[in-house]
């Protein structure tokens, strides 16, 4: 055990964090999302499940030890629903809470349409897939900097 690191961090998670440099990005997607043939596109080329978690419950996992970056347009995205893009789900509400708290000062969230959210997958560091069964509940996270 680690002092100060939650028990539900995984290894593989932690390592791929650690990895990962100031503007690379990790999916955090939903059950339905089809992760394992996205992370095969991307720097860490492995799906790593976070299984009986929701997506907020990884984000918030991930914001504990990773800085979101203030230097973009928007330090995270969310999926668009189909056909209602400026309408947010429950499990957006829920993230975008745990993101607002854990963004710098000047920082903003953002939405991308869910065809152009697959594209942008493929090219992130990785792949995190929980077991959410909500629509639409897949994000982006940027990573930032600590001064």
């Amino acid at each position: 055990m680690l002092i100060g690191i939650d028990a539900n961090m995984t290894p593989d998670l932690l390592d791929c964090l650690m990895r990962m440099g100031h503007g690379d990005e990790i999916v955090v997607a939903d059950a339905n999302f089809p992760a394992a043939s996205t992370a095969a596109h991307t720097h860490w080329g492995d799906v790593i499940p976070l299984p009986a978690m929701t997506a907020p419950d990884a984000i918030k996992l991930i914001t504990g030890v990773m800085p979101l970056d203030g230097f973009t347009d928007a330090c995270a995205l969310r999926m668009q629903i189909d056909n209602a893009p400026d309408e947010m789900g429950e499990v957006h509400t829920q993230a975008f809470d745990i993101l607002t708290a854990a963004m710098p000062e000047g920082a903003a969230l953002g939405s991308i349409e869910r065809q152009a959210f697959y594209q942008r997958a493929r090219a992130a560091f990785g792949v995190v897939a929980t077991t959410d069964m909500r629509p639409y509940g897949c994000f982006i996270l940027r990573k930032g900097v600590i001064f």
